[in-house]
């Protein structure tokens, strides 16, 4: 037996398309579901590919995502949009946002873009990415469940609330930076408890405040913030970036990304769209600082590690851990339930 199951990105795509509609969810919002999970898999976003699969169709099963939500989109300035997510995924949302944020900013010079009453947002590197190779600089914010305490303080108050950002560079793919304001994303602490693994020393806490290296523990405590208390005033900043101006829930009443129960995630998302101007000057300029570090001894540049994964999945496929490929595979309606509690 094997750890892992080798899989093309379009045949994974494909498996997930189908545990969706089989779920519940209409052809469109599947395939863009899929995409996105798929996406993150390959560019090692692993807390937001595959592991994800099982709890977005138990929470479609329990109501807690609105698999027929229709999002909606408003315009409440000249260079301002909103996009009512109506409790749905965030990903056709995201589209929705895009389609309509991208030739605003072209007009206006700038286009913020709020969406409200959403879910989970995946890899936001593969938003910020669109605007980028739209030749726009593209900077995005998100809210998620509690799982940060304020510094000093043992009680979650903040979501991991990623940050990303993506620049278009002269003769060369965009640059994509992602981050989250916890020492990594709370996805990788799940994606270890489902696999039965043990986390670093210096991610999270316990409920208590006190260090772990039990993955069931710290989802039930809080992650380390990067910085300490800058990255807890960062994480306060998207709170407000976030929620506050798209009317969804701060993240202290947010229901679970995790679970099937409880409230609904109604969390909230930012896109900012800004056009640089000045012809091909800017993206020369961007290239020209780009490799001046990269020419410093010890540099690496954001996003190196992410452009190389996404190349070795595009000619060597997935690599899934065999647990969540079964699974998929059962959900999909493809494996017997007795074979995936055996494990092969």
């Amino acid at each position: 037996m094997t750890d892992v199951v080798r899989i093309t990105v379009s045949e994974a795509t494909a498996l997930l398309t189908a545990v969706f509609e089989r779920a519940g969810a209409s052809a469109s919002v599947a395939s863009c579901v899929s995409r996105a999970l798929v996406a993150a898999e390959s560019e090692g976003q692993i807390g937001h590919g595959f592991s994800r699969v099982a709890d977005y169709v138990a929470q479609i099963r329990s109501g807690k995502i609105n698999v027929d939500a229709k999002p909606i989109l408003e315009r409440r300035a000249p260079a301002a949009l909103h996009v009512k997510a109506g409790h749905g995924f965030a990903y056709p949302a995201l589209d929705v946002a895009l389609q309509a944020g991208i030739p605003l900013a072209r007009e206006m010079g700038v286009a913020v873009t709020t969406v409200g009453n959403s879910h989970h947002c995946g890899a936001m590197s593969i938003q910020v990415e669109r605007i980028a190779e739209a030749g726009l600089i593209g900077v995005m914010v998100a809210n998620a469940p509690k799982a940060i305490a304020p510094w000093g303080a043992k009680d979650a108050v903040f979501g991991t609330n990623p940050i990303a950002f993506a620049t278009p560079v002269a003769k060369a793919p965009p640059l994509v930076i992602d981050l989250s304001l916890s020492i990594v994303a709370r996805g990788k602490v799940m994606a270890a408890h489902k696999a039965g693994k043990s986390i670093p020393e210096g991610w999270a806490l316990d409920r208590a405040g006190r260090s772990t290296t039990d993955a069931a523990s710290a989802l039930e405590g809080s992650m380390l913030p990067i910085g300490e208390a800058k990255g807890t005033a960062l994480a306060l900043m998207v709170e407000i970036l976030a929620a506050a101006l798209s009317g969804s829930a701060f993240s202290r009443d947010a229901g679970s990304f995790f679970t099937a129960d409880g409230d609904l995630p109604n969390v909230g998302q930012t896109l900012i769209a800004i056009h640089p101007g000045g012809g091909t000057e800017f993206g020369e300029r961007i290239s020209d600082l780009l490799g001046y570090i990269a020419s410093l001894e010890g540099a690496r540049l954001p996003g190196d590690r992410r452009r190389k994964s996404i190349e070795l999945a595009k000619s060597n496929g997935l690599s899934v851990p065999v647990h969540l490929f079964n699974q998929a595979l059962h959900l999909a309606g493809e494996l017997p339930q007795q074979t995936l509690q055996s494990g092969v």
